[in-house]
């Protein structure tokens, strides 16, 4: 595990279409944790704004989403600001949508970047496009916040673990991120073959209990129940894990 005293920062980026309540109390509980600030970041497609071409008429519509986005957004955010006594900026664009949040990842260089999936598609985050686009933009933690699995501010997470072969977690603030997770920790294994069943965990240490799964067409299946049975609310996955992570109905930790 990586150390530091640094001041961590949490980029949120949502496009608004979904309640970001999940999302925002998922962030604040992260930040809390590993002592990080937090930066709100929407991004309106200027095409879902402009449909006409006159451009007073474009103009004078630009305007009024741009307060009504501003509204809602601060609305939004100082509630739990409030709520939670903890500081969250906010910013907002028109226009192409990996163009801004390429630009805004590059000016504002955060350590972690929060997603949410939507809770009409849990399948999708954000869109396929723009999540593929940010996890080749950015190389470090991103924490992809589950509906259901929410991360409460001020308490302990159940934290897993999947295919890491020990407790370390490929992420500078791994250390700040174990203090508040609950013993033992939660291993889940994937192999081609096994002679270990899942429903048999096996103790590694007093700090780590395993589980191995064959991989199988139903291992997701299989691997969601045994996460739901430990009310695990926080999965680690390396990012370079070439099954579909994203459709496990937990918060994930996608590390380095």
């Amino acid at each position: 595990m990586k150390t530091s005293n640094k001041n961590y920062k949490i980029l949120v980026l949502s496009d608004l279409k979904e309640p970001i309540t999940s999302v925002l109390k998922s962030t604040i509980s992260l930040a809390k944790m590993i002592g990080a600030d937090i930066q709100f970041f929407h991004v309106k497609r200027a095409s879902e704004i402009v449909e006409t071409e006159n451009q007073l008429s474009a103009m004078r519509k630009i305007n009024r989403e741009y307060i009504t986005t501003d509204k809602k957004i601060r609305k939004e955010v100082f509630s739990f600001s409030s709520n939670y006594d903890v500081s969250i900026n906010y910013a907002f664009s028109f226009g192409n949508a990996k163009e801004e949040i390429g630009k805004y990842i590059k000016g504002y260089k955060p350590d972690v970047i929060v997603l949410g999936k939507r809770k009409t598609n849990p399948f999708s985050i954000i869109g396929d496009n723009i999540t593929q686009f940010i996890m080749k933009s950015h190389k470090g933690a991103i924490m992809i916040a589950s509906e259901n699995e929410i991360l409460e501010p001020n308490q302990p997470i159940s934290l897993g673990l999947l295919n890491e072969k020990d407790t370390t977690i490929n992420i500078d603030f791994a250390e700040d991120l174990m203090k508040h997770a609950q013993q033992p920790l939660m291993s889940f294994n994937i192999v081609k073959n096994s002679n270990t069943l899942e429903k048999n965990p096996t103790p590694v240490s007093k700090n780590k209990v395993e589980y191995i799964f064959e991989k199988s067409d139903s291992v997701i299946k299989n691997l969601s129940n045994y996460i739901s049975k430990n009310n695990i609310n926080l999965l680690c996955v390396n990012r370079k894990n070439d099954y579909a992570f994203n459709k496990l109905n937990v918060s994930l930790l996608v590390t380095n």
